[in-house]
């Protein structure tokens, strides 16, 4: 299924048929303001485990989508420094890793004790989120090796993936540039990857 959803001003009735979705496992892709991104309920094991399974080795690459940065102190653990950056930098094309709390899923972390989190500068993702209630595990459409037109077009990436996913939100062309991530687990934030966001 294939919805269209404007960033200026989404629609509640779209946003209710997302959260409709994602309540039930499902699976969605949806824009952001860097590449279009797959997204389930943090609070689904089997959507987390189904997209698992479909993104293969990228497993490891999951990030969490807060609609705002009160919600980030709940699932991470963010002391004054890292606050400070975080409320610099987002909402933007940011993947910031942390140190997660106890209220992330073990589904989620894999083993991992960081979690990389986003606020995208994109209205689409933050309402879902906050219609949602809770947070949505995220990895983006895009492959590292691949930049081809079908992640930028969302009839496109429909075509491709629309059998493997329940809905695809139609936000417009996206782009092919990825998030800039950044670590703050250590004493000063470190640049894992130059994407889209200028550290501010």
């Amino acid at each position: 299924m294939l919805t269209k959803i404007y960033a200026e001003n989404p629609s509640e009735r779209e946003l209710q048929k997302v959260v409709e979705v994602l309540r039930n496992d499902g699976i969605i892709i949806y824009p952001t303001d860097s590449v279009y991104a797959f997204g389930c309920s943090l609070r689904s094991p089997k959507a987390i485990e189904r997209l698992r399974r479909m993104k293969g080795k990228d497993a490891g690459a999951f990030a969490v989508v807060f609609g705002e940065l009160a919600q980030v102190a709940e699932y991470c653990r963010v002391d004054n420094a890292a606050f400070r950056v975080l409320k610099r930098n987002l909402p933007g094309p940011f993947t910031f890793v942390l140190p997660a709390s106890s209220r992330v899923p073990d589904k989620a972390l894999e083993k991992r004790r960081t979690i990389g989190i986003r606020i995208p500068g994109n209205a689409i993702p933050r309402a879902i989120v906050a219609a949602l209630g809770c947070p949505m595990v995220t990895t983006s459409v895009k492959d590292d090796d691949q930049v081809v037109e079908y992640t930028t077009d969302p009839e496109l990436i429909h075509e491709r993936y629309g059998r493997d996913v329940s809905l695809v939100i139609d936000g417009g062309i996206g782009d092919n540039v990825p998030t800039t991530v950044v670590d703050l687990t250590g004493e000063e934030p470190e640049i894992l990857r130059e994407g889209r966001g200028e550290l501010q």
